[in-house]
């Protein structure tokens, strides 16, 4: 399952350099695994009914192109792999003309809510990812 959300750059997003400060790019990747959690019925109340809890563990992201204000973007997420308790998101960052401004690999671990410990992924989730 894909997800995809459209953005506009706005002056606040942009550092000394003129462009969207880098950080900003994480930022805007997290919006688009919400989004993704969200088409998938994955609400935060859901992950607590459940008795777990996402964590983000790595992000390796490449930065491409810069973005500028004004700039519209597309945050895309779509799912990777998963193991036994942890699993990759697959994101890029597109402009509006199909340039690809950022790509990043996200991974997860999934965590009991009280133990805080891993464990494994819940099928609800697994079964969102290829085999």
């Amino acid at each position: 399952m894909e997800a995809a959300i459209d953005i506009v750059v706005r002056s606040t997003e942009i550092d000394v350099n003129g462009h969207v400060n880098n950080a900003k790019y994480l930022e805007y990747l997290e919006w688009g695994r919400e989004a993704w959690y969200e088409e998938a019925g994955l609400h935060y109340d859901v992950f607590l009914r459940m008795g777990i809890q996402t964590v983000t563990v790595n992000i390796n992201i490449n930065y491409r192109k810069e973005c500028r204000q004004g700039d519209r973007l597309t945050i895309v997420t779509l799912p990777e792999r998963a193991g036994r308790s942890s699993y990759v998101l697959k994101q890029e960052i597109v402009n509006d003309r199909g340039e690809q401004c950022a790509d990043a690999l996200v991974t997860c671990v999934t965590m009991g809510s009280e133990s805080r410990q891993s464990i494994s992924l819940p099928d609800t989730l697994r079964a969102l990812f290829p085999v």
